[in-house]
Order: C-alpha cells, then structure tokens, then sequence
C-alpha cells in the first residue's frame, strides 16, 4: 500500500545536464520522443530551446494587440468625451475635438495598456506566481539560478513511465537524474505530521 501511494506522489523525473548545448539536445530528444509535457531550466536563455522543445508561437501577442487596440480606443473616445460633450470650451473657434492635439494621448494610452497586457498575461501565461512546486525539494534543483542545466518530465505526460524516462534522460547525456516526488506544501506537511 505504501508503494501505490508514493507511486500516487510522483511529480516527474529531474535530468540535470552539465552545459546549456547539452540540455539543448536533451530537450530536442525528448521532443521527438514523443513527450508533450516537459520543460527545460537554465539559469539564462537559450537560443534554439523553444523550436526544440516543439513549442508554437506564444499567444501572447495577441493579447498584446488587442490591449493596444483597446488602448487606442479608449483613448479617442476619452478625448472625444471631454472635448465634444463633458466639457466643450470654444476656444478662437476651433473644433470641440480634433484628432491632431489628441494622438499624444492615444499613442501613450496605447502603449500604456499594451505593456499592461504584456505583463499581466505573461504572468498568467505562465502560471505565476507558482509559490509551490515539487521540484523545490530537490536539492541539486537549487543551483538552477547559479550554473544548473536542467529537464523535468512529468508524470502528467501521457507517454511518462518512471524508468523509461529516467532512461531516456540518462541516454540523452543527463549527468543525474533523480524521481520526484509531489510531497505536499510544508503546511500539508506539518499537518500530516512530517
């Protein structure tokens, strides 16, 4: 019974890799072995890892585009509103509205509400803040922010068996691997009695 629930607990399987060309290769031959749901860690960028990890293009500029689109908008209307019909001043009889004087404040709440939806999307995109998450028990896991390479498996993954993707991980030049384990939050934890 205690084997079926630490099989219950398994989150993935953690490859960590010497170089980021390294884990290049390894996120590339995870890919075309048919897993859907990894992901890779490095202290930085690396260039080439979203082509081979199988990753589209991101959705994010879409929302991006439309932000800036509704930006634009609100900001014709809101000088349209107060010059037309809040508060017209006849001023050497000029019109009410004029879209000349008006573009500086259309152009900054444009880009105003783009960035906005850049931010807050990114965040949403890719579920942050995430406070929890098992790979935080690993110890070697921690030197991701430093000099780590790493690629995590998981369990999720239609295709995920503990021993064949550990395998493949060490096949692919993984200088460790190690199974984790979804053991809880600490407050599940201290109430558990761990």
């Amino acid at each position: 019974m205690a084997s079926e629930a630490n099989t219950d607990r398994i989150h993935g399987v953690l490859g960590e890799f010497e170089h980021a060309g390294g884990l290049l290769r390894a996120a590339r031959g995870v890919h075309e072995a048919g897993y859907k749901i990894f992901d890779a860690h490095s202290p930085f960028a690396i260039h080439g890892m979203d082509k081979a990890m199988g990753l589209g293009q991101s959705v994010l500029g879409y929302f991006v585009f439309g932000g800036a689109a509704l930006g634009c908008y609100l900001g014709y209307f809101m000088q349209y509103w107060m010059g037309e019909v809040d508060y017209p001043i006849n001023i050497s009889g000029k019109p009410f509205f004029a879209i000349e004087p008006s573009i500086p404040i259309i152009f900054e709440l444009t880009i105003l509400f783009a960035v906005l939806t850049a931010v807050f999307g990114m965040f949403v995109l890719n579920k942050l803040p995430t406070p929890y998450n098992p790979l935080f028990y690993s110890k070697r896991f921690a030197r991701v922010t430093d000099d780590g390479f790493f690629l995590h498996i998981e369990s999720r993954d239609a295709r995920f068996d503990k021993e064949a993707s550990a395998a493949l991980l060490r096949d692919l030049g993984a200088v460790n691997v190690e199974i984790i384990e979804d053991l809880g939050s600490r407050e599940e934890l201290e109430s558990d009695g761990g």
